[in-house]
């Protein structure tokens, strides 16, 4: 009997092992969390390359696009050239938009953008032409080496011949403030 008893008692004792193992399942740890750890891992990488692809695609396109603007800044003056109104304020407008310092201003100075403009302003026939071609003037005489460039192009003649408008008091502005810049630098404006 006590034999009996030895065996039944190792035979519990397993049992007793195996409950514990049962238990495990009754835990928070599953073959489902398991999944879904994997699934937000997969997740997260994902994130991290699609963040180092936009990245890299700012860095390449940060060192990229100053070759294009050179382009651009000779196309918008190419622009000008062209007879038809719509063309020359598309021009205007871009070359305001890139005139933000003056590395640019001058660069738009040598390519001959300010010999354009001026001349944009004096055969302008409507208002829009001719506030296209004021805001880029403005735009270019933030800077004092692009407004001795337009001083010498005869800017001061063209700018006071330029009619008023009517319809858009920002062409009166304009021509104010380009007056007054050149005042500033003390260029001989007539009153």
């Amino acid at each position: 009997m006590r034999a009996l008893a030895a065996h039944f008692s190792k035979y519990l004792c397993r049992r007793h092992v195996g409950g514990n193992l049962r238990s495990r399942n009754f835990s928070s740890f599953s073959g489902k969390d398991e999944l879904s750890i994997e699934e937000e891992a997969e997740r997260k990488v994902g994130w991290l390359l699609k963040t180092i692809f936009f990245v890299t695609a700012g860095v390449a396109g940060y060192h990229f696009f100053p070759y294009m603007g050179e382009n651009l800044m000779q196309q918008s003056v190419s622009l000008l050239r062209i007879k038809d109104p719509l063309f020359k304020r598309m021009g205007a407008s871009r070359l305001a938009r890139f005139a933000v310092d003056d590395e640019r201003r001058k660069k738009i100075v040598e390519m001959g953008g300010a010999k354009e403009l001026l001349n944009m302003l004096s055969t302008a026939k409507d208002d829009r032409t001719r506030k296209a071609a004021l805001q880029a003037l403005n735009a270019l005489s933030h800077s004092d080496e692009a407004l001795a460039s337009l001083h010498h192009a005869g800017a001061i003649s063209v700018i006071r011949s330029a009619p008023n408008s009517l319809e858009d008091a920002e062409v009166e502005e304009f021509k104010l403030s380009l007056m007054k810049r050149f005042q500033d630098l003390r260029y001989d404006v007539p009153s």
